[in-house]
């Protein structure tokens, strides 16, 4: 069984070929796939989750990634998001390849929105805001820009306006100005993209900032009491999601407004097996606002774990 650390997952998994990897993984679909989250209360007061994902393509490769996520590791020296992933061959269950699950998760992440974005940011995006200074941060930025190179302002923003800071400072693109910023209603305001990756639990994102033709891609909200929007946000937009079933019932920035009668499910145009299969069609004018919510899974992380077994090859 090979061993790939950190260095090599992030080497192999540049965002071009990860974002394709992923087009055609949603073509393909999975034959199994499901999402186990166990949850203990951290000394903080918050929440400490274990995140168990497996998928299985049938006569092609079984994956499970056992991820952890411990808010309050932020600041330390040791990351919020610790994980790791097994690969198996789906034909014999040989165990093949144990993978940096942490490097996986960021790249499988940050690909998997700006997979969405190539269908539902405007073609022309010149500006976006990132909502959170976290790890993933700079991995959407970079995923995003990868997807619309045309993107020349980034505004980054954080609760602890420090941590932006030290991304803008940090992240280099060329081209690109990065900047932290403490106001951000007014980013938003000017901002053609909006990635919010923060583990809020009340929104931080309103519709009415949303400007005509932008583009809000939610990422942090993985449980049904997380939230980074708020019903504005789904009532002026076409709402899309990575996955019909799941993030429906199981991300609040959904189900909460399905449950509040704001959404019906029936109103969520498509999602990405759909738009990849070009059975459904993403942004349809420069003016209309487009709602993606990133609800992650296993699928995802087989996509990404099988690129980086292709390329050990």
């Amino acid at each position: 069984m090979r061993v790939v650390d950190a260095e090599q997952v992030h080497a192999l998994l540049d965002y071009p070929s990860t974002v394709a990897a992923l087009r055609e993984l949603y073509r393909r679909g999975v034959d199994a796939d499901e999402s186990i989250i166990v949850s203990q209360p951290s000394p903080s007061g918050a929440r400490d989750d274990l995140i168990i994902l497996p998928a299985w393509q049938r006569g092609r490769h079984i994956g499970i990634k056992i991820v952890n996520v411990f808010p309050d590791n932020a600041g330390t020296p040791r990351p919020t998001i610790i994980g790791s992933y097994l690969l198996i061959d789906g034909a014999t269950g040989v165990h093949l390849a144990l993978m940096d699950g942490t490097a996986l998760t960021l790249r499988k992440t940050a690909a998997n929105s700006a997979l969405a974005a190539s269908y539902l940011a405007r073609a022309d995006a010149l500006t976006m805001t990132m909502v959170g200074a976290g790890s993933l941060g700079p991995h959407v930025i970079m995923a995003h820009r990868a997807v619309r190179p045309s993107i020349r302002q980034v505004w980054v923003w954080n609760r602890t306006h420090a941590h932006a800071e030290r991304l803008a400072r940090d992240l280099a693109l060329p081209g690109v100005r990065i900047q932290a910023t403490a106001d951000l209603e007014a980013a938003v305001r000017a901002s053609d993209v909006v990635a919010c990756a923060t583990a809020a639990t009340a929104p931080m994102v309103l519709g009415k900032w949303l400007k005509p033709g932008a583009h809000l891609d939610l990422i942090g909200g993985y449980t049904r009491d997380m939230r980074e929007s708020d019903d504005d946000c789904v009532r002026r937009a076409r709402v899309f999601v990575d996955g019909r079933a799941r993030v429906a019932e199981e991300c609040g920035d959904l189900c909460q407004p399905i449950a509040a009668g704001v959404l019906h499910p029936e109103a969520i145009v498509a999602d990405l097996f759909e738009l990849a299969r070009g059975e459904k069609q993403g942004r349809s004018d420069d003016r209309e606002i487009t709602f993606f919510k990133n609800g992650g899974g296993g699928h995802q992380d087989l996509g990404c774990a099988q690129l980086v077994w292709q390329r050990m090859a």
